[in-house]
């Protein structure tokens, strides 16, 4: 989950051109107010004061939060939440306002994050501060994961209401991380709070559907479901916007993967949803190989934009490419056993890498099963439930930075001083931030 491969995606997708065909912003930092719209503000205000020299005195708080093994504290940890959900909460509000009809966040999608807790890397839980948002516009939001894990963060976020939708597609097991996500589960609540909130646990029913697949699901199979679910989802439930989540440690190769699933076979899903022409908001999220998350990525930036990538690197804009990018993307692949080999193109010639390709557990059978499941406890939803009509509430007043305030005799530290520098070539050819037609 390094930022390094939101580097490495950020630089194809500007060797692509890609960048001049979108209108790129730099969000806000989301200010800790805006956080405790889903997270409780005791566990804000503990990401905002921990850091890795002053953890030693909180131990009991690391424990209760869950900042330990999986979600380190790390350098600026709050300055790097606040940025990724900046993003989303930002991409949402351009969607409500009618700015754009689709907004991409790479750094976003970090799913598992709970109201009092991190979990499995993910400390501020963007996506669900980015669909209160977007209810502030739409009556029904549909959440869509295809990240090889459960997002049952966002699940988790929405247990009793029908307004928001979360479809999940992901690896199920005991032993598999979070562990949750059966497709008999149609309210992800525990039975301790259902019974003290049954009446608001019948609006939620139904409206958490679950996907659990076994390890080596290739393109065919991952992208027929797909399609047939949502389609299904879309046509019963009529959202007004969709959220999807494409954490690419869904493909074959991943780290922590074990799925087949091919850039294309991601693409494809991403490819379907686009078709509904519902105002459309994508992020990032898992994905631990990382030339792998950022080729799939920019491809799937092209995708959304309906540019077709050729599959070798067409020209370079920097050095600056070759330094994040060392790999590009799969110009051939074979098959051979069970072995896929990928020659990838860089400077110095052909490399190859080998991945071990999963056996596919996932039978004819038991995806009708699955499917067959699905679809029976979308019968049993209302048709596209309403919702009462209410004054919309305002976007959190983002007081502007002015250089002016800062006291001169104040030493800055050499990150703020950082913070402060616009690199030439970030974004853009020219001066301006808004120079170029779809956010990201």
């Amino acid at each position: 989950m390094k930022p390094h491969r939101l580097c490495m995606t950020h630089h194809l997708v500007l060797a692509y051109d890609l960048h001049k065909k979108m209108e790129i912003y730099r969000p806000h930092k989301a200010y800790p107010v805006e956080l405790a719209q889903f997270h409780s503000a005791d566990y804000v205000e503990f990401l905002h004061r921990i850091t890795p020299d002053t953890q030693h005195l909180f131990s009991n708080e690391l424990a209760r939060y869950n900042l330990e093994e999986d979600c380190p504290v790390f350098e600026n940890l709050f300055e790097f939440c606040q940025i990724y959900a900046g993003g989303t909460i930002d991409a949402a509000r351009r969607l409500n306002n009618q700015l754009c009809d689709i907004a991409i966040n790479w750094a976003g999608g970090l799913h598992h994050a709970k109201k009092c807790e991190a979990s499995g890397f993910c400390y501020i839980n963007d996506l669900v501060l980015g669909i209160l948002e977007l209810l502030k516009y739409h009556a029904r939001v549909l959440y869509i994961d295809i990240d090889v894990h459960h997002g049952d963060g966002v699940e988790e976020a929405f247990y009793f209401t029908d307004r928001v939708m979360t479809v999940s597609f992901h690896k199920f097991g005991d032993k598999f991380f979070p562990g949750t996500g059966d497709v008999k589960v149609i309210l992800n609540s525990l039975l301790f709070i259902a019974a003290k909130c049954f009446s608001r646990e019948r609006e939620g029913k139904y409206y958490a559907i679950n996907v659990p697949l076994k390890d080596g699901i290739d393109d065919t199979s991952f992208t027929r479901l797909f399609k047939i679910i949502i389609s299904k989802v879309v046509e019963m439930y009529q959202p007004g916007a969709i959220v999807l989540q494409c954490g690419a440690d869904s493909l074959a190769g991943d780290r922590l993967g074990c799925f087949n699933l091919s850039i294309d076979g991601h693409a494809e899903c991403v490819k379907i949803v686009k078709k509904f022409n519902l105002p459309l908001l994508v992020t990032g999220g898992g994905g631990y190989t990382k030339e792998n998350v950022a080729r799939c990525w920019t491809v799937e930036t092209g995708v959304l934009l309906d540019t077709e990538l050729p599959n070798g690197m067409l020209r370079l804009s920097s050095l600056d490419v070759f330094h994040y990018v060392n790999v590009m993307l799969i110009a051939a692949s074979v098959y051979l056993l069970d072995i896929e080999i990928s020659w990838l193109i860089d400077f110095k010639g052909l490399w190859l890498v080998l991945h071990c390709v999963w056996e596919n557990l996932n039978s004819k059978s038991y995806l009708s099963t699955i499917k067959m499941q699905v679809l029976e406890n979308l019968r049993s939803i209302q048709h596209a439930p309403g919702v009462q009509m209410q004054e919309v509430p305002p976007d959190f007043y983002i007081p502007d930075f002015d250089e002016d305030e800062q006291n001169p005799d104040e030493r800055m530290d050499q990150h703020t001083q950082d913070k402060q520098i616009q690199r030439d070539d970030e974004y853009y050819d020219g001066d301006n931030d808004n120079d170029h037609n779809m956010d990201m």
